[in-house]
Parts: structure tokens; C-alpha cells; sequence
């Protein structure tokens, strides 16, 4: 994108709405400080110090305002202060005589005032909320530009950015309103990948933060390894194992064949491998984060895998994990038969898992996460209220509602709103 081009939207979408206009609330009809009467914005900025904020309001005090709205950010030690207020009203007071002693207080600070006149309060924002979750390594500004450039050419409007996390990924979050959730998600999901950013948008609303159960896959999500694959190295039979994983991947086989033509080879194979297995396992980066800060903020979290209860069972001891459901590799005289026992969970068992899961948590289905990374996953991540594809297939990124492509497990937490800081300020905490 050259400097002299302007950003364009991730993909084409219709020509926004114009906005419908509203009549700002004034005196007598329960609106807030300002209605239609005259007010200030008073905008302060310069280099950040303890008692700026106190100052400013100080010296608006002796004019009898009201505070209608506050915004305030530092970014790299400089501060922006933003405060919307009544016309003064003390007997004797002008505008100017405010103007004059707000300048010279910030000068005496080495700050820089501006103080603009106005009618009432901010212009409501439109119908349709949403947060917008933009998750890069890096966050480029030509992947910010073409991502507010879509979220314009949607119809909405951002009504604020702020960061949520510096590392191990840039994360920001964008407030936008003004149009319709779907909208906004199939407009910003469809040029993503491209331009190397990741993308969630969900409702905005008391509903996001009360998602309180996340269930996850094991192999490839939770793990970094395909316990599968793990058992055969023990039983000398990955190559075969590998054969039979390749003819499911190309719809030779369903999930249930190959697993039980996969297990079929593990025949024989001493029992006490389990153990030697469980010690193999390696966790994604950023899970244990996950699930720990997932745990202190109240939340439930579960797993349903492919693979076996022989390792989903002591993962769910060593993680402290609310549930977990797996496969179960039949023993017999302490060996494997090369079989598996009861129902085996497979495409539809996960989502099904995922339904009893929630009723056994009390939490309903729009107020839970999965999170995977195959097509074996996808019902379950359609089924959950925020289904996200983690380092995914491409067939499953588009199907879920959200991907998140970097290695990092833990940055699904920026998806749920919770930031950096909170993760950290959790880790304090003690159990």
C-alpha cells in the first residue's frame, strides 16, 4: 500500500448506511449533563506526571461545570486528556475567563491546551455493537489501515481502539458500532490471513463476559503432539499408523475407521507405555497461562479429544481441568488388544460433549469456547457460542467463527477482552 493511496477494506461489501440523525437529549427528559446546552472539550496533552488529572479538574472546579465525559490514554509516557463539560455557570464567570485560566495552568505544566465550544453531548452511536479483536506478530500499520478501512466500508464506526497486549503478540482491541456483528465478521475474516493478522469479532455485551466454559481439543491444540502417533512409536508402527491418518485426511476413511484401524496396530503393546507416553506429551506454549487465568477469573474449562483417557485423565489432574472425555484403549493382561471401549468419541461426540459439558456447568451454549484445529473439530466449534480455529486447515478457519494462527495458546484470552496486564496481575494472585 503506497503513502498515497488510501487503505483499502479487506474485501468489497455494499456501501455503508448513512446514519439515521438523533436528537441529543436535553433538560427535563432524563438525559445526562449537556443535553442541548452549550458545552466544552477540553483537550490537554504532553508529557505524563502524577496530578495531571487532578489538576485540570481543580482548576475546572471553580467554575461550577459538569463533568459529561472523560477519556484519557498515555501512550510512550505522553498523556491525551479529554474531558466534555457544561458551560461554566459561577455568578460573574465567562467562557473566556475559563479558556484564559486553563491555558495558563497547563502552560505552567509545559502542556499544550485546546478548548473547543460545542452543543450537548457525544452523537450516539449507532445500532450494532461489537468488539473487534486484532491479534498481530507484527501489527503492521498497513494491516490496521485496510482494517479500519473494511470496518468503514461496513457502515461502522470505531468509537475507540486501546491494547490489550504487547507480547507475546500485539493485541487491540476496537469498539465499533454501527453495524451488525455478522456483517462486520464476514467482512474482516475474508482478507485476514492475507494481510498476516488475526481477527475475532464478537457481540458486544454483558453475554462476553460471561462466558464461563472453554472447552478445547487435546492433540495439536492443548498439546503440541497426535497421542496416536506417540503409542505407535512406542509399538514401531508409524509409518502404518501414518498410511491410515493420510487415507481419513483424504476421505478414504471417517474419523471412527481410521481410529480403530489405527489402534488395530497397537495390539500387543505393553500397558506400562502409558506411562512413558504421558511423560512425552508437551503442552502448547501458553497453556498452562491459559488455563490458569481461565481458572482464577472463574471460568470452567474442559477437554474432548480423539485421543485416549489414558492421557486426557492425567492432563486433567495436572491442569486442574473441570472435565474431560477421550477414546479408551481397551487393557486386557496388561497389554493393549488393539481395540477401544464404549462410545467412541469422534466429529459429532465432541459437540455432543460439548452440549453436557455446559448443562453440567450451568452455563448456556452462547456463553462457551471451543477451541480446535481440525475438521473433527468443527461441529463442536459451531456448536459453542465462540468457536475459535487454532493454527487450523484452512476448511476449518473459514467455518469457525474466529482463527488464531500464532503459536501461543494463551492469546485466546485477548479474544475474551481480558488483557496482558489482568493475565499478569492474576499470576500474582495466590491459590
Amino acid at each position: 500500500m503506497s503513502a498515497s493511496q488510501p487503505p483499502q477494506p479487506l474485501s468489497p461489501s455494499e456501501p455503508p448506511e448513512p446514519p439515521e440523525s438523533r436528537r441529543v437529549g436535553g433538560p427535563g427528559d432524563g438525559s445526562p449533563p449537556g443535553g442541548d446546552a452549550p458545552t466544552l472539550l477540553v483537550k490537554i496533552f504532553g508529557k505524563d506526571r502524577p496530578g495531571i488529572t487532578a489538576g485540570l479538574f481543580d482548576t475546572l472546579a471553580a467554575y461550577a461545570v459538569d463533568v459529561v465525559d472523560i477519556e484519557q490514554v498515555v501512550t510512550r509516557g505522553r498523556i491525551v486528556l479529554c474531558a466534555l463539560v457544561t458551560s461554566p455557570t459561577a455568578g460573574g464567570t465567562t467562557e473566556g475567563d475559563l479558556r484564559a485560566t486553563v491555558h495558563s495552568w497547563a502552560e505552567s505544566l509545559k502542556l499544550q491546551a485546546e478548548i473547543i465550544s460545542g452543543i450537548g453531548d457525544n452523537r450516539p452511536r449507532g445500532d450494532g455493537r461489537s468488539h473487534v479483536t486484532v491479534l498481530g506478530h507484527p501489527l503492521t500499520a498497513e494491516s490496521t489501515a485496510a482494517i479500519a478501512a473494511t470496518i468503514t466500508s461496513t457502515g461502522g464506526n470505531i468509537d475507540r481502539i486501546f491494547r490489550l497486549a504487547k507480547y507475546p503478540v500485539t493485541a487491540v482491541e476496537f469498539a465499533v458500532s454501527g453495524t451488525g456483528t455478522e456483517r462486520l465478521r464476514t467482512a474482516l475474516a475474508t482478507g485476514a490471513a492475507e494481510i498476516g493478522v488475526d481477527v475475532a469479532v464478537v457481540s458486544a455485551g454483558l453475554s462476553r463476559r460471561a462466558q464461563r466454559l472453554v472447552v478445547m481439543d487435546v492433540d495439536s491444540t492443548l498439546i503440541q503432539d497426535e497421542v496416536i502417533e506417540l503409542f505407535a512409536a512406542h509399538a514401531g508402527c508409524e509409518e502404518q499408523v501414518a498410511r491410515v491418518t493420510e487415507q481419513a485426511m483424504r476421505g478414504e476413511l471417517d474419523f471412527e475407521q481410521s481410529l480403530h484401524a489405527r489402534v488395530a496396530l497397537l495390539a500387543g503393546l505393553d500397558a506400562s507405555v502409558v506411562d512413558k507416553v504421558r511423560t512425552e506429551v508437551r503442552l502448547t506454549p501458553g497453556a498452562r497461562t491459559l488455563i490458569r487465568t481461565l481458572k482464577r477469573l472463574g471460568y470452567q474449562v474442559g477437554v474432548v479429544s480423539g485421543g485416549f483417557t489414558q492421557v486426557t485423565d492425567d492432563l486433567k489432574e495436572r491442569l486442574g481441568l473441570d472435565f474431560a472425555s477421550a477414546n479408551t484403549l481397551e487393557v486386557v493382561d496388561g497389554k493393549l488388544t488393539g481395540r477401544v471401549v464404549g462410545e467412541v468419541v469422534d466429529r459429532a461426540g465432541k459437540a455432543r460433549l460439548l452440549r453436557s459439558f455446559a448443562e453440567q456447568a450451568g452455563v448456556p451454549l452462547a456463553q462457551t469456547v471451543a477451541i480446535g484445529d481440525g475438521a473433527n473439530d468443527l461441529d463442536m466449534l459451531n456448536t459453542a457460542g465462540l468457536g475459535v480455529a487454532f493454527n487450523a486447515k484452512p476448511m476449518v478457519r473459514e467455518a469457525a467463527h474466529t482463527a488464531v494462527n500464532v503459536p501461543f495458546l494463551d492469546t485466546v484470552l485477548y479474544l475474551l477482552g481480558i488483557t496482558r496486564e489482568e493475565v499478569e496481575a492474576a499470576d500474582g494472585l495466590v491459590d
